[in-house]
């Protein structure tokens, strides 16, 4: 009862540990990931302002500023100009192509001309990712001088989606790196002190407990930790059934976790390790357990 109350103590420390590296790491990911995307947002405005800036220029107006870019919604923007302008509308598209291209989230995205004084379209067009998809018509046409702004709303999957496919991603990573860590530090069962040095023989076979080897006919074979508790518990009871629920007790019980089928698989990789002898079997007991068989 000692040892079980101490590997389960270890236990609840150790998934502690665990707990807590996963909740700062997710922290450290979402203000990342959030200091990323003001990043690429502020990289976005600087964009449309120089989007801004080359429509000027092209309406021969080098000295008049272009407004603070407005953030209307999470996905919509609006340049606006500190005096009148006329524009190209292919100079336009071509523009907003060439400069929104640098922006890795900008696929899709929709151009819209507004009149200031009615908020009229004036003129728009939409652009995707996907060529064929394009929507741009009056190619070629000069518009008169007037007051413009101009709102570009952006498909939603854009900075946003991928931060949180990032944040996501982070944490699937995060639980994986935590699940490796979690099997590599699970504590063993430790075997009782008073079995530990002991050495069993039954027929042709020399059990070292202590080196978790087997003897048999001058043939050493090692055995894994698990193979060798298992083990020991047949040879302490050579001839007589154990129940299968003592078994995943004994053996997995202690670790938290009991897996039907993991005793089937060491049962039979430890036949297979005690075949050399055959007066020695493990044989199944039906609807009981399993029983170390030993013939004289």
């Amino acid at each position: 009862m000692p040892l079980s109350r101490n590997l389960f103590s270890k236990r609840r420390k150790y998934l502690f540990g665990l707990v807590l590296l996963l909740f700062i790491s997710a922290i450290y990911v979402a203000l990342s990931t959030e200091d990323s995307d003001d990043f690429d947002i502020s990289r976005r405005e600087v964009l449309l302002r120089r989007i801004g800036h080359e429509l000027l220029l092209q309406s021969g107006d080098s000295t008049s500023r272009v407004l603070p870019i407005k953030k209307i919604t999470e996905n919509e923007y609006q340049i606006s100009f500190e005096n009148k302008l006329t524009f190209q509308a292919d100079s336009l598209v071509n523009t907003t192509q060439r400069l929104l291209a640098k922006d890795p989230f900008a696929r899709d995205y929709v151009v819209n001309v507004l009149n200031c004084v009615n908020s009229s379209v004036a003129y728009g067009y939409a652009i995707s990712k996907n060529k064929k998809d394009d929507i741009v018509a009056c190619r070629g046409r000069k518009q008169p001088i007037a007051c413009y702004m101009i709102n570009i709303k952006f498909k939603p999957n854009g900075i946003i989606t991928a931060r949180n496919k990032y944040f996501l991603g982070g944490l699937s990573l995060l639980a994986f790196v935590g699940f490796v860590f979690l099997i590599s530090v699970k504590p063993q069962r430790a075997l009782p002190k008073e079995e530990h040095n002991k050495i069993f023989t039954f027929g042709s076979v020399l059990f070292d407990v202590q080196k978790r080897q087997l003897l048999i006919n001058k043939k050493t074979i090692d055995l894994t930790g698990t193979e060798t508790r298992l083990l020991l518990i047949f040879a302490l009871s050579p001839n007589v059934t154990i129940e299968r629920s003592r078994l995943q007790k004994e053996i997995w019980e202690d670790e938290g976790v009991i897996v039907g089928r993991s005793l089937d698989m060491f049962i039979s990789k430890l036949r297979k390790k005690l075949e050399l002898d055959p007066n020695i079997n493990i044989v199944v007991i039906r609807s009981k357990g399993y029983k170390l068989e030993v013939s004289s």
